[in-house]
């Protein structure tokens, strides 16, 4: 007994060459995280020296684009050309992207620096993942995850405050600056700490088709939320879920294969997992968009002490997490039941309370959204990778990070569409935010609904595919 607890302890975990390994997924991690919601508190800062307020939910779903594309091909990549040449190319582009936001002139290229920076950051999340899978024993799966979720969790805590942070001294072009600095720092590093990882072999190549019809999709969904008409905003968001559902149908019959085996098939253990993290993540992005702004419009709130409020969310992502990183067993799956319930009870409660509920609630709304992910992302990525075939192990991996992200897109534009039909694309003022503090989280519930129906399926009667 002792000796089996030692093999899964963090000793272990640490031993034989994985050290600097989990310290370069750890960075690659928080780079992902803090850098895709950085903009939540400085884009009222941004809109007003550069223009475009229409454009808010652009400075995470361009991100999110780039990101999306990236973290698809991250498994493919890892095969051709190795983990540690692509892991550090990834930080050089992340680094590029970062330099563009830091010196654009107007919105168009600070929406072009974000859209690079998500492809960077998609390599970077999405080697991670492969990293994972390659290159640790099973029986640290749960660590290594329960790690990244707490990661995750401080980094989306730490983003937002980052940026009111730095606005309170300096200007929001510091806070790109900073981040290259870091991506730099990164890259350079990446070759050294992965010392030892497999040189790429060619793989069987690049799903060229379904990247670009993957891209089709998402490109639909994101400008949907920046056209004037609802009808027209609606359908879009509407065709690119279906050009998103197309990928997984041509991926099926592909000889190259973006997904693994049975990915769209929710009677499997990997595709309703992939279904759950889609549609409970597309749920949970207004909070983080649009809640700073509406929390500065409708309360006085500076940009800093919006950072603070919105950090409930992060703060109870990441206690929530290290409360049940240590289950193992039936719980794991009532925990990770329980979490999607908490999303949806967060969504009701922060629909009829953000504008003008007493503040407490809404931070309790907050928290019950971020602890939906704590007590349920590790155990959900546990099962996924933990049913791959091992041909699928890579492309699999990558995929958590690109699903993610994919919903993440998609729940940033269904939240704009939501927002900027309410009034936001107008201008910030009490109407529109108090109109948008109800429309971004009463649009979203169906998706939670949904994502929690799908994750009762992941810990029930799904088989493994």
């Amino acid at each position: 007994m002792g000796e089996a607890r030692a093999r899964n302890g963090w000793a272990d975990l640490l031993a034989d060459g994985r050290l600097p390994r989990f310290a370069l997924i750890c960075l690659g991690v928080w780079l992902n995280a803090a850098d895709s919601l950085v903009t939540a508190t400085i884009m009222p800062s941004v809109g007003a020296d550069l223009g475009g307020y229409g454009y808010f939910s652009w400075a995470t779903a361009g991100f999110l684009v780039g990101a999306i594309l990236a973290g698809a091909s991250a498994g493919r990549l890892s095969e051709r050309f190795g983990l540690r040449a692509a892991t550090a190319i990834a930080g050089v582009i992340m680094a590029g992207g970062c330099l563009m936001s830091a010196l654009a002139p107007d919105v168009g290229v600070f929406l072009a620096g974000r859209l690079i920076q998500g492809l960077g950051s998609g390599w970077i999340s999405g080697f991670a993942m492969v990293a994972v899978a390659l290159l640790f024993p099973e029986r640290h799966l749960a660590r290594v995850f329960a790690t990244v979720t707490f990661i995750w969790g401080i980094a989306t805590l730490i983003g937002p405050l980052f940026g009111g942070v730095v606005l309170e001294v300096g200007g929001w072009r510091d806070v790109f600056w900073l981040f290259a600095l870091q991506a730099a720092a990164f890259s350079a590093a990446a070759p050294f700490l992965l010392s030892g990882s497999a040189k790429g072999d060619g793989g069987p190549g690049i799903p060229w088709l379904q990247l670009a019809v993957l891209g089709l999709g998402v490109g639909a969904i994101a400008v949907a939320d920046i056209l004037k008409g609802a009808a027209v905003s609606i359908g879009l968001v509407v065709l690119g879920l279906a050009v998103l559902a197309l990928v997984v149908r041509i991926d099926r019959r592909a000889r190259v294969r973006l997904l693994p085996h049975r990915a769209g098939d929710l009677t499997t253990i990997v595709g309703s997992g992939y279904f759950a993290m889609f549609a409970l993540t597309a749920a949970s992005m207004g909070f983080a968009i649009y809640g700073p702004a509406i929390l500065q419009q409708l309360r006085g709130f500076s940009p800093l002490w919006a950072g603070y409020a919105i950090g409930a969310e992060s703060l109870a992502w990441t206690v929530a997490g290290m409360a049940v990183a240590h289950v193992t067993g039936a719980w794991d799956a009532r925990w990770t039941r329980f979490g999607a319930l908490c999303l949806i009870a967060s969504l009701v409660l922060l629909t009829g309370q953000m504008a003008d509920g007493p503040l407490a609630v809404v931070l309790v709304g907050g928290a019950l959204l971020g602890a939906a992910f704590g007590f349920s992302w590790a155990f959900m990525s546990r099962r996924v990778l933990a049913a791959l075939q091992d041909e699928d192990r890579a492309i699999g991996a990558s995929a958590i990070a690109a699903v993610r992200q994919t919903g993440a897109a998609a729940g940033a534009a269904i939240s704009g569409v939501a927002a900027n039909l309410a009034g936001f694309s107008h201008g910030l003022n009490p109407d529109s935010a108090r109109s948008g503090a109800f429309w971004v989280f009463a649009s979203v519930i169906p998706l939670a609904v949904l994502g929690a129906w799908a994750t009762f399926r992941l810990t029930g009667s799904a088989e493994k595919a």
